[in-house]
């Protein structure tokens, strides 16, 4: 009943809202467009469940044994499926009175971009892998299944990146000065026959040696380079953390500051919960 009920003022809303639309692109929006339907959610998980098959597709499309044996069938579903997908877009795009602002959207451009490889793909060799773009049409599972809330971490998380900026690209920047200069010693010590055959790659060497990756493919062989080799790893221990602590710092940070914006206005006091509706010294109203 309750699914009705909202069926209907949905309904009623797009109605008054979207006057110049036709009735089928009212049905059309209502579907696709929307999640608080039941027919738009059955609709939102088919087409989830579709971006797993094409995705799980692809993917065993790369495995030799599987495209030898399965080629054919492989063709057929990606095909079909991309073929949904575009009646999907050209859907999403007949139902809107002003379709560009769903074109150039994120989402928009998503499903664009999901559904091209595969038709590029007739023409340009090497592009179909590129359809598993598609994959970050999962997205919508968070407005589909009512997750917004758990976006807002992510919001906090970004807005954390942005105002720390200054800081990271300082960072960047010194790490990059330092290995220019630890790279130009190693080409001054180590031999022709280590592996440092130019300051580029010995600037390679001391990247993947700070970031504690160490591939093995260069190696020092003098003792000198040897105790540099290894004061650049323990320093890169200590390195990897800076970004951590300035990223964790801004979001403390925001934290505080929420938690010192929200005082009562009687006692002005803080420390409540930002959804806290009364003081939980005086009982004020916040």
């Amino acid at each position: 009943m309750l699914y009705k009920f909202k069926d209907k003022i949905r309904l009623e809303q797009l109605k008054e809202n979207e006057v110049k639309l036709k009735p089928w692109q009212l049905k059309v929006k209502t579907v696709i467009h929307g999640t608080d339907t039941i027919p738009g959610r059955v609709f939102d998980v088919f087409l989830l469940l579709l971006i797993l098959t094409s995705i799980v597709v692809i993917m065993l499309e790369s495995v030799s044994y599987y495209k030898e044996k399965y080629l054919q069938i492989f063709l057929v579903i990606e095909f079909v499926i991309t073929g949904l997908f575009t009646v999907e877009y050209l859907l999403r795009i007949l139902s809107l009175r002003k379709p560009w602002k769903y074109i150039l959207s994120f989402y928009g451009l998503v499903d664009l971009l999901s559904i091209l490889p595969t038709y590029l793909s007739l023409i340009f060799t090497g592009t179909k892998p590129l359809t598993v773009i598609r994959a970050l049409r999962f997205l919508r599972v968070f407005r589909i299944l009512e997750m917004t809330n758990y976006t807002k971490g992510a919001n906090t998380l970004i807005i954390a990146l942005y105002n720390s900026r200054q800081k990271i690209i300082i960072f960047i920047l010194s790490i990059l000065t330092f290995v220019i200069i630890l790279g130009a010693v190693m080409y001054s010590i180590e031999p022709y026959s280590a592996g440092f055959t130019s300051i580029p790659r010995s600037i390679y060497w001391a990247i993947i040696t700070i970031t504690t990756v160490g591939y093995g493919d260069i190696a020092p062989v003098t003792p000198l380079g040897q105790a540099i080799a290894s004061f650049i790893m323990l320093v890169g221990y200590a390195i990897i953390a800076v970004p951590t602590g300035i990223v964790t710092a801004e979001v403390m940070q925001k934290k505080h500051d929420k938690i010192r914006k929200h005082a009562c206005s009687n006692c002005l006091k803080t420390g409540h919960t930002m959804d806290a509706v009364h003081c939980k010294y005086c009982g004020e109203k916040l």
